[in-house]
């Protein structure tokens, strides 16, 4: 059994009920999810001119390898409505794989960990809350350590659902 971390985010549409269909088709196709963060709040990192992004972080168990996963998280994005239309754009969902187990995997097809982790505090703090102590493979460092100096200025927020 594999242990993925993955981070669910949208900034479109209800964004809240978009990521539990995300979680609910998680399920269905790729695994146990076996912990969810609170959702949170942030302002648009990269195309800053859009509104604000919901995420949350779940801890998977998986039989699935790296790679099929991220198919099968591709899939559902794509199920979901998904246009990649332009970098860092608004998106009605966006399923990114930021570690699984504690491998370090190069191919054309994916990176992990998430090349972005260290520097994307929206990723970081949803981490934190179900897996402080992680230590990340390339980093050396725990969750918690690495948020305590991510460069990453953009405030994130639990969400009140209001």
């Amino acid at each position: 059994m594999n242990k993925a971390y993955l981070l669910t985010g949208g900034n479109v549409g209800n964004r809240k009920e978009y990521l539990e269909i995300a979680a609910s088709h998680i399920e269905t196709d790729a695994g146990k999810i076996m912990k969810r963060s609170a959702l949170y709040e942030t302002a648009a990192w990269g195309k800053t001119n859009q509104a604000a992004f919901l995420n949350q972080t779940l801890e998977l168990y998986t039989t699935l390898a790296a790679a099929d996963l991220m198919i099968q998280l591709l899939a559902i994005e794509e199920r979901m409505g998904r246009k990649r239309l332009e970098k860092y754009g608004p998106r009605i969902i966006d399923i990114d794989i930021l570690l699984f187990n504690h491998e370090i995997i190069q191919t054309p097809v994916i990176t992990l960990p998430h090349p972005e982790l260290l520097n994307r505090r929206f990723a970081l703090v949803p981490l934190n809350e179900i897996a402080a102590g992680y230590i990340h493979p390339v980093a050396k460092k725990n969750i918690h350590q690495l948020l305590e100096v991510c460069p990453d200025p953009l405030p994130v927020k639990k969400f009140s659902g209001l």
